[in-house]
């Protein structure tokens, strides 16, 4: 199969050249209740190839509560730090998984580790991540920021500061940012744009408040939208579909 690579511009209408995609680990579990669905892992890795048919420069951060939740490990009486650097190891199998989708697609693909792991993937060296994305590869960040009691979140915005990219776009399981849990209450009103500080001061758990405060320190705006909408992540790199923006603006 022919591979997805080189340097092409950006199409028409593209508005970002380089972003930073963040899903978390239970969107691949599908209706599965752990581990990950291959099914929707070739979704979201259709939905990646078609946004680097587009000329854009992608690179992901993908969360691993699907298999492991640090947090979770130290409410149940872990060590708080062991926990979280399992959930680390949890992201690289993700990371994997995906490698190995995109790449079944003919789309090439690095995985760089925080932590250190040269026999499965890449160390993190950010110069050599910039000339990844810049040849056409998708880059996928995996272990988190390499240190405990830092989520994914934080990572893919550290990330996304250091790679120097356009936009930070967050996949989830709704179109937007809404007032409330759409799932449970059905007069939710989804958010067309929300300022970082509005994000902040009214808790709506988008992100972390670390993620939240570095994108803005880095002048990155957050997109969140819906990574089970078929076509969505292309559309919002267009500047249509549904999705929320977070940035300084909230006119």
């Amino acid at each position: 199969m022919a591979q997805t690579t080189g340097t092409t511009e950006p199409a028409d209408g593209i508005r970002f050249k380089r972003v930073l995609l963040k899903v978390s680990g239970e969107a691949l579990m599908g209706q599965r209740d752990y581990g990950l669905d291959p099914d929707v892992v070739n979704r979201v890795a259709n939905e990646v190839k078609a946004v680097i048919e587009l000329g854009v420069q992608v690179s992901l951060v993908i969360g691993g509560g699907n298999i492991f939740r640090g947090v979770k490990g130290a409410a149940s009486g872990m060590e708080r730090a062991s926990a979280d650097y399992i959930g680390m190891l949890a992201t690289v199998m993700n990371a994997l998984s995906m490698q190995s989708a995109l790449e079944r697609m003919g789309v090439v693909t690095r995985v760089q580790s925080a932590i250190p792991m040269s026999s499965v993937c890449e160390p993190y060296i950010r110069r050599r991540a910039i000339r990844h994305m810049e040849k056409g590869r998708v880059v996928i960040f995996a272990a988190g920021t390499g240190n405990p009691f830092f989520t994914t979140d934080t990572a893919a915005a550290l990330r996304a500061s250091e790679m120097g990219c356009d936009a930070l776009l967050k996949g989830t399981q709704v179109d937007g940012v809404y007032t409330a849990d759409p799932k449970k209450v059905k007069d939710a009103e989804r958010y067309e744009r929300l300022g970082y500080l509005e994000v902040l001061a009214n808790d709506l758990q988008v992100m972390d408040a670390s993620a939240i405060s570095l994108a803005r320190e880095s002048h990155i705006p957050i997109l969140v939208f819906s990574i089970h909408t078929p076509g969505a992540f292309a559309e919002v790199m267009q500047g249509r579909g549904k999705f929320t923006i977070i940035n300084e603006e909230t006119e």
